[in-house]
């Protein structure tokens, strides 16, 4: 797969290998034509954005084994789909998002404005 990039123009950094994420479930918020939900937004998942997302129909709590998904909990991070992240930015309970890990295709649907309003910082980025 070629380089991608993220909102910055910068070489997309991996969001999480455990539990491992992304479309391809390579850490990483890469993407392609195959990936039509665009699981581009790297986001650290709150309790009150899983229930959210549960209550939409999409269930990220329970596991799947067979397709390698544990479940998440609060303090996870994944590479969630633009539109539900959009969707639970309008809703007012988007989780935190890291910038440095969110692919740049995500721009077509997420304004760059909100992904920043919504900015992860860790403890050691202060």
């Amino acid at each position: 797969m070629e380089q991608q990039y993220n909102i910055f123009g910068e070489p997309l950094i991996a969001c999480s290998n455990q539990p491992l994420t992304g479309f391809f479930r390579d850490g990483c918020c890469n993407t392609d034509g195959t990936d039509f939900g665009v699981h581009t937004v790297c986001v650290v998942a709150t309790a009150e954005f899983l229930d959210f997302s549960y209550q939409m129909g999409n269930n990220l709590i329970t596991p799947i084994p067979e397709w390698d998904f544990p479940g998440l909990k609060a303090g996870d991070k994944w590479c969630l789909c633009a539109s539900r992240f959009l969707e639970a930015h309008e809703n007012g309970c988007a989780p935190k998002v890291v910038l440095e890990a969110t692919n740049e295709k995500t721009l077509s649907i997420v304004p760059m404005e909100v992904l920043i309003k919504h900015a992860y910082y860790s403890k050691q980025e202060m």
